[in-house]
């Protein structure tokens, strides 16, 4: 759509709650603009919206008057939504919250941050890194970054933008990247993708979007990247553990609470003894690829040595939101089996010796039944383990009827791989059961991209 966002004064945005269409929010309300959004619950992110400025309501035909100029909406909103009924009664023009980033992207000196996993945190490091360097980014995560004013989003003065860039339905082909980033390429979405080549396909095509000079980047640990990828040409490089990778790993160590590694590039330099407080070789590899853009954008080294020391995390990935019994309590997002494998293995390294007690709930139905047999592995670190009923997710094709937690429990009770498994019907009943649990010499990790995480905090609570 053919819309300049200069002339745009009065916009609504429906589904609020959904972090980038709160990203959206904020940003037009940071520029001045009557900005109002609706959704149907309140919660932290609405509160980052309020705090911006932005008018919370509930959602209602009425919210739409004939004098917007323009209505946002999360992909979960239909047509048949009154909120956009009502826009396309007055003729009011609607974007998609990733139509918007599209249009927001051709303003700017755009650094897409794509991949099936580790997006987010890559993201934030990324930021976090520009930001030490004087480079001042406008930056959207899809996730809430403790030191952002707004949660997810930062306003900054200079042409780069760095946005979190998501794979599903293909979204992220409204884009125009000048970089490309890719963390990881693996099966997922696959209520949408036919399989990992129909994937590899589209990120394949998204990183072609490129401009001839746009650097790509890409991990050369990962299988699926390495086949969609390798071909394309340059710049394009890679960062891993790999020999043969342009930026890689030369030493790595892990201790309880920190992790130190060299990272070293293909023309010789080195920058050695990077320290890292989040668990997990993933995270390194998030940071890796952090490095090889933040380098390439011109940050020095010790910008990055400075950011990464100091990065705490973010919302719900690996996030210590507290204790109970002298237990922490760690609120992850993870929901694909290769990125619950990882996290519990990070988990194990970074409190060593502690029991592993673990609360999932699978994230959409389609996603469990063709990826079950990869969940019925991925639980193997897990001690003990409380799976909660699948999250269905609205506005996506489900299948509720097809799979349950139950069938999953059942599964993994019969490989035989963790001591304990239960089900639990819903969050509450998960919460319920943890508190039961003796949590002493223990890590619990609460896990899962659907409501789950809204038990970890009163688990917390429960301390003594």
């Amino acid at each position: 759509m053919a819309l300049d966002l200069t002339h745009v004064h009065r916009i609504h945005c429906v589904g609020i709650g959904g972090i980038g269409v709160s990203a959206a929010a904020k940003f037009l309300r940071l520029q001045g603009k009557d900005v109002s959004g609706s959704d149907t619950a309140r919660s932290v992110v609405t509160a980052d919206a309020e705090r911006a400025g932005v008018r919370v309501l509930e959602p209602a035909a009425e919210n739409v008057a004939p004098d917007l100029d323009l209505l946002i909406y999360t992909s979960a909103a239909p047509e048949t939504q009154a909120e956009r009924q009502a826009a396309a009664a007055f003729g009011i023009p609607q974007l998609s919250y990733f139509e918007f980033l599209g249009l927001l992207s051709k303003q700017y000196k755009t650094v897409a941050i794509s991949g099936t996993n580790g997006k987010s945190t890559t993201t934030a490091m990324l930021a976090l890194i520009l930001e030490k360097a004087g480079l001042d980014p406008t930056v959207i995560v899809g996730s809430r970054v403790p030191s952002f004013e707004y949660g997810n989003l930062r306003v900054g003065k200079s042409d780069l933008f760095v946005v979190e860039a998501c794979e599903y339905r293909e979204q992220f082909m409204s884009l125009s990247p000048a970089m490309v980033v890719v963390t990881k390429i693996v099966e997922d979405h696959l209520d949408y993708y036919r399989d990992l080549a129909h994937i590899q396909e589209t990120f394949k095509a998204f990183a072609a979007k490129r401009p001839v000079d746009g650097p790509l980047i890409w991990n050369a640990d990962d299988a699926g990247s390495r086949e969609a990828l390798g071909a394309l040409a340059e710049p394009n490089s890679t960062f891993g553990f790999s020999n043969d990778a342009d930026l890689r790993v030369e030493r790595h160590e892990t201790s309880e609470g920190l992790q130190r590694f060299d990272a070293v590039f293909k023309d010789g330099v080195a920058w050695r003894d990077l320290e890292l407080r989040v668990p997990g070789t993933f995270n390194v590899l998030n940071a890796l690829a952090a490095i090889g853009a933040a380098r390439a954008l011109g940050a020095s080294e010790e910008a990055v040595r400075s950011a990464l020391a100091s990065f705490a995390g973010i919302w719900r990935r690996f996030e210590k939101v507290g204790e109970t019994h002298g237990a922490p309590v760690i609120s992850d997002y993870g929901h694909t089996p290769d990125a619950i494998e990882a996290t519990l293995k990070a988990a194990k390294e970074f409190y060593p010796g502690k029991k592993l007690v673990v609360a999932f709930q699978p994230h959409h139905h389609e996603r469990t039944r063709k990826l079950f047999d990869a969940f019925v592995n991925a639980f193997d670190e897990a001690d003990t383990l409380v799976l909660s009923e699948i999250y269905g997710v609205e506005g996506r094709k489900e299948g509720e009827h097809e799979v349950s937690s139950r069938d999953l429990v059942d599964a993994i009770k019969k490989r035989g791989r963790v001591a304990a498994v239960s089900y639990a019907a819903d969050p509450p009943e998960a919460l319920r059961q943890l508190e039961a649990i003796d949590s002493k010499d223990a890590i619990m990790l609460v896990m899962g991209a659907g409501d789950i995480y809204s038990i970890a905090y009163p688990l917390c609570r429960t301390s003594r």
